[in-house]
């Protein structure tokens, strides 16, 4: 790590996603602010990471990719604004910054800032385990989907296991609402890129939540390929049964 990188990815988060919310609260062309929103984002994460941490390279959703990075040390994966859909739509919260940092093959640092919700969530304090049911009992499983384009294997799952589906903007903001336990798990299957969720599973990660694709093997960033085709995050009482319903229903597909 150099300096304090936890830091670093928490205030860079919070201040790009200030920045948004000054630009949000000017209204105008739902298109037009989208479009203002990723480029103001990407120039102000970009230039402060340019600034305070000049040897590492930034591959951000919104710039020009950089061949270099795949033989670098250190390489911020950042998405200045996860959810531009719901940036556009006034009044809604399910939008995000992430900022996170891969460093000798893994994830070491991350921060997700979700400014409508005064929300920040960060390596740097790492939130708490998810609280258990009051009850003790586990109850119906929750499992958070795209509200625009949830999978249909994840219904498949939900049929399986009679889990209740949530849906919900950003991946930024499914995995938030798996870390402050307002669900149980985040399951995608219709792929996305790494800029998506390496600062969401860095989080999850840091609160002790499961973190993985959806066959259980490791999640791997900073690769050729940007493209990432699936994930599961969840509480860790509910993997197993979730990657078996995975397998069942994948089986089941492909007989």
């Amino acid at each position: 790590m150099t300096g304090d990188d936890h830091a670093l990815a928490r205030d860079l988060a919070a201040q790009a996603g200030q920045r948004l919310l000054g630009l949000r609260a000017q209204g105008g062309d739902p298109d037009v602010l989208r479009k203002a929103g990723d480029r103001l984002s990407h120039e102000f994460l970009a230039a402060e990471l340019a600034g305070r941490r000049p040897g590492d390279v930034v591959l951000s959703e919104e710039g020009a990719d950089n061949p270099a990075r795949l033989a670098a040390r250190r390489v911020w994966i950042v998405d200045p604004l996860d959810g531009t859909r719901e940036f556009g739509e006034p009044g809604r919260t399910d939008w995000a910054v992430h900022v996170a940092l891969w460093e000798d093959r893994d994830l070491t640092a991350g921060a997700v800032a979700l400014p409508a919700q005064g929300t920040i969530l960060s390596t740097a304090e790492p939130p708490p385990p998810p609280p258990p049911p009051r009850d003790g009992a586990p109850g119906r499983i929750r499992i958070v989907v795209s509200r625009s384009r949830p999978p249909g294997f994840v219904r498949n799952i939900s049929g399986l296991i009679d889990a209740e589906l949530v849906p919900l903007g950003s991946a930024g903001a499914k995995v938030a609402a798996v870390i402050n336990g307002e669900v149980d798990a985040y399951v995608h299957g219709g792929g996305f890129y790494e800029w998506d969720t390496a600062a969401p599973v860095a989080v999850a990660r840091a609160a002790g939540l499961h973190a993985s694709r959806i066959d259980g093997s490791a999640l791997a960033y900073n690769q050729a390929d940007l493209l990432m085709p699936d994930i599961l995050v969840c509480r860790p009482a509910v993997a197993g049964a979730l990657l078996q319903a995975i397998r069942e229903v994948t089986n089941a597909a492909a007989s």
